[in-house]
């Protein structure tokens, strides 16, 4: 269908398929200072928008917001259409808390209360 569409008018829908999809989106890759919008992601990779982060490559943090998710590892990254697809070799969700040496009590209770 695309094809005897007007370039304007496929220029156009791309526009408006890009800014829903960033619109949608609260992912966010940073790298150092950097940060880029994640349009898609799946469990081998990711989509960022053309010729935003080109030589992204290495240990990057992704983010939800405010919220750290994970640690990856990028190690290839390809031109897709209208889009740059970066696959990474790793992925490590960051813990909110810290680890522990023992196990936890399914019964343990929240708080003693003093008599």
């Amino acid at each position: 269908m695309n094809d005897f569409l007007p370039e304007a008018v496929r220029k156009g829908l791309e526009d408006a398929r890009k800014a829903a999809l960033k619109k949608s989106s609260r992912l966010c890759v940073h790298d150092g200072d950097d940060v880029y919008r994640i349009l898609k992601m799946w469990d081998g990779g990711f989509t960022l928008e053309r010729g935003v982060a080109d030589k992204l490559r290495g240990r990057v943090e992704i983010y939800d917001g405010a919220r750290h998710l994970y640690q990856c590892l990028i190690v290839s990254s390809e031109d897709q259409g209208p889009d740059r697809v970066f696959d990474f070799k790793w992925l490590h969700a960051v813990h909110d808390k810290p680890a522990v040496d023992f196990a936890r009590e399914q019964s343990a209770p929240a708080g003693l209360l003093p008599r």
